[in-house]
């Protein structure tokens, strides 16, 4: 940890009054080691992981800390405050306050470094040593693990002996010092406050709380509390072992709540001679717990803030759920908690009733309706894409190899020569027809998946089968999959005998489905759905000048407002049905060529301005480029997302005028596409390949110039660099973020 904190990155006098103000104190000595490029931008995400949840913890804590993309490399600062202040703990203000900043893709080795702090701030002595530090460079010591609690104590007492104070060195002694009465060196003044303030965030750490809780509660309470014990120590020894725990951690951040309420959960668990085994899910990634320790546990402890990955491992035992904070600040209460549960027999439900549905396990129970129909739909083109890519480039492939009149090739199982290029591409053609005709069954099968899980399948594929026998097309794989879905809903919710259970899954609900599924889509809502669809491509074939360019334009702002989000996926599935059959229009042709091309400028812009104007970007913003130039040129339009998390304000609507240029442009070249993917690496199989790089580049360089123009237009504020009251401060100057 060493080039994480140093000592000027401490200050044992901090004088803010709020979190707010710690905060911009802690990160304005970030900023000015050359850790934090955007001061404002950076408390803003600090802010944004606050609102989240509050970072004080009981022991007079306080963690502000967020991932963000103005931070260089991970980064630690530290303040002491004499006065204390509020960061939302139970137990009161805050005294000692670690600012933690990691870059939005730090590393997993400094994010371990960075959870072993979190585990080290539940350690009384280390906390301890940290408000009796003399001076910033033993704190900062004392942080990197330099130096340890222990050592100041040998420093202190070797001191002791030889009759002569060292604040440095033996800050204890210099706090006693200093508290003992007037000093003539005025630098222990803030060391007394310093150690008054320890004194009173040590009456209110955990363990005094419990001493005195302990001291005091009396009543007849205790009683039974003492036989509650009494009988899970009966439960803990009765199968001549410890009481077994397995426990998940994690938090918004994934960086100190999640090993603090580990470390806690750990030593109450030792204290309590219990097993406790953690899976710490941060954001540095997390390890599965072994199926076989969590088969032999007798309770599980989940201390979360956000959802716990693959719950359904723990189904079917005493299961306690609560906040991250519950972990750290009551792991006691948390473990005899789930004892009880053991005694008492509660369970949790088993894996096949708690899962839920992909998309539930995927997302937040309390979403919306509209937000769970866009992950339905979505779950389907995800599925489907792929069939998209191999499908397209094989028939476009087969038209490279074999000629514009491969389409007319008997079947390569009646006629095939092997030294005929020809037949290669005849075959490399009828292979992608094959992987197109899955298209629509797999959008309606893994839609209905998304929302029934496994047994909305089978009527899923079924309709979309149908759909594409009676012409329906997209319109009616999109039609099928949510019928489906919602008839396997329906059939789930009605109670049936329990002799009935063990083939609902396997005969009930696939045939009740299917049969429900296919008379809607082949007597009711067919016939309609197939003729929108063939509305909808006569409409595409008559565009012609204006309304085309116009079409053009408005793709390429879909497929540069989220950069692969559902709008820019609602744009390519758009195009992409208009090809996948077997003699695509020369419009559908034009529009997938149009919005392959928008969604290749985002990233080849961002490439294009870190080489032409690095000092706007950040260090890990300028690596980022390197790798844009390759996703961009594959058409992958997530190399861009790097650079609009960082600043949307500026990267999306720039990104958006640019693919509208392009889309514009392609539609009025007539550049032509059969393959769905490939960016550059299919241009030989574009229909005027010159002028569709040239709309290309005529939207990479217009993004790239609004990008330059905004990012140089941003103001600028003074930050203070100077600690030294006696130095002068420079000032110098940091972009706010919008």
């Amino acid at each position: 940890m060493s080039d994480m904190i140093t000592a000027d990155l401490v200050d044992l006098d901090l004088s803010a009054d709020t979190k707010e103000a710690a905060a911009r104190a802690l990160a304005e000595r970030m900023v000015t080691q050359g850790r934090v490029t955007d001061l404002e931008g950076f408390l803003a995400d600090v802010a944004a992981r606050e609102a989240q949840m509050p970072t004080g913890l009981d022991g007079g804590i306080g963690i502000p800390h967020c991932r963000s993309a103005h931070v260089t490399e991970p980064t630690l600062a530290f303040g002491r405050s004499a006065a204390g202040i509020d960061f939302g703990a139970a137990d009161g203000p805050a005294d000692l306050i670690f600012l933690i900043a990691a870059p939005a893709g730090a590393d997993d080795a400094h994010l371990t470094i960075l959870s072993s702090l979190a585990r080290q701030l539940m350690n009384a002595e280390f906390t301890s040593a940290l408000r009796a530090a003399g001076d910033a460079g033993t704190a900062a010591a004392l942080i990197r693990g330099d130096a340890t609690p222990s050592d100041l104590e040998a420093r202190s007492a070797a001191a002791g002996a030889d009759g002569a104070p060292d604040t440095g060195g033996a800050p204890e002694a210099a706090a006693a010092q200093g508290a003992a009465g007037p000093s003539e060196d005025t630098a222990a003044a803030p060391v007394a406050a310093s150690a008054g303030a320890a004194a009173g965030s040590a009456a209110r750490t955990p363990d005094a709380n419990a001493e005195v809780a302990a001291a005091e509660d009396v009543s007849a309470e205790d009683a039974g509390a003492e036989d509650g014990r009494a009988a899970r120590a009966d439960v803990q020894d009765a199968g001549g072992r410890p009481f077994r725990v397995v426990a998940v951690t994690s938090c918004p951040t994934g960086i100190a709540h999640t090993y603090m309420a580990a470390e806690s959960l750990e030593s109450a668990g030792r204290e309590a001679g219990v097993e406790l085994v953690v899976e710490t899910q941060g954001s540095a990634g997390f390890t599965r717990l072994d199926p076989a320790v969590i088969a032999a546990a007798d309770g599980v402890i989940f201390a979360h803030d956000v959802a716990v990955r693959d719950k359904d491992r723990f189904a079917g035992k005493p299961i306690v759920d609560v906040g991250v904070k519950a972990g750290i600040n009551r792991p006691a209460e948390l473990i005899a908690e789930v004892r009880d549960k053991a005694v008492r027999g509660e369970v949790s439900a088993p894996a096949h009733a708690s899962a839920g549905t992909p998309v539930e396990r995927a997302g937040d129970s309390t979403e919306g309706y509209g937000t769970k129909l866009r992950k339905w739909l979505m779950s389907g083109v995800s599925y489907m894409v792929p069939f998209v890519a191999a499908g397209g480039l094989l028939i476009a492939l087969g038209f490279a190899i074999g000629g514009w009149q491969v389409n007319k090739a008997p079947s390569v199982m009646d006629h095939f020569l092997w030294t005929q290029t020809d037949s290669w591409g005849a075959l490399l053609f009828q292979i992608g027809g094959v992987a197109f005709k899955f298209l629509v069954p797999v959008l309606a099968g893994y839609i209905a998946y998304g929302m029934a899980d496994r047994p909305g399948l089978v009527p899923g594929f079924v309709g979309g089968a149908i759909a594409l026998d009676i012409n329906a097309g997209f319109l009616g794989g999109l039609a099928a999959g949510l019928i489906a879905g919602g008839v396997v809903m329906a059939v789930q919710r009605v109670r049936i005998p329990p002799a009935l259970r063990g083939i609902m899954p396997v005969v009930v609900i696939p045939l009740i489905s299917s049969a429900i599924v296919g008379f809607l889509m082949l007597v009711v809502i067919g016939k309609p759905i197939a003729s929108a669809q063939k509305g909808l491509t006569d409409w595409l074939g008559g565009l012609t000048g204006a309304n085309a360019v116009l079409l053009g334009a408005l793709l390429g702002l879909m497929m540069c407002f989220d950069l692969g989000g559902p709008v820019n996926k609602v744009a390519y599935t758009f195009a992409t049905a208009g090809i996948a059959v077997s003699d695509p229009s020369d419009s559908a042709m034009k529009i997938m060529a149009a919005v392959m091309a928008a969604g290749m400028v985002p990233p080849l812009a961002m490439a294009l301005a870190t080489t032409v104007r690095g000092r706007l970007f950040t260090p890990a913003e300028r690596e980022n480029g390197k790798a844009a130039w390759v996703l961009g040129a594959s058409f992958i339009s997530e190399g861009a997302i790097p650079f609009a998390a960082a600043d949307p304000l500026r990267v999306i609507p720039s990104s958006m005028v640019g693919g509208a240029l392009t889309g514009a442009l392609s539609m009025a070249f007539g550049a032509t596409l059969r393959a769905p993917h490939g960016g550059i690496f299919v241009v030989p199989l574009i229909g005027n390949p010159f002028l569709y790089l040239v709309a290309i580049a005529a939207g990479v360089c217009a993004t790239t110039a609004l990008v330059v123009l905004l990012k140089g237009m941003r103001r600028q504020s003074p930050v203070p660099t100077a600690t030294d009251p006696a130095t002068p401060a420079k000032e110098t100057r940091q972009p706010i973020a919008a």
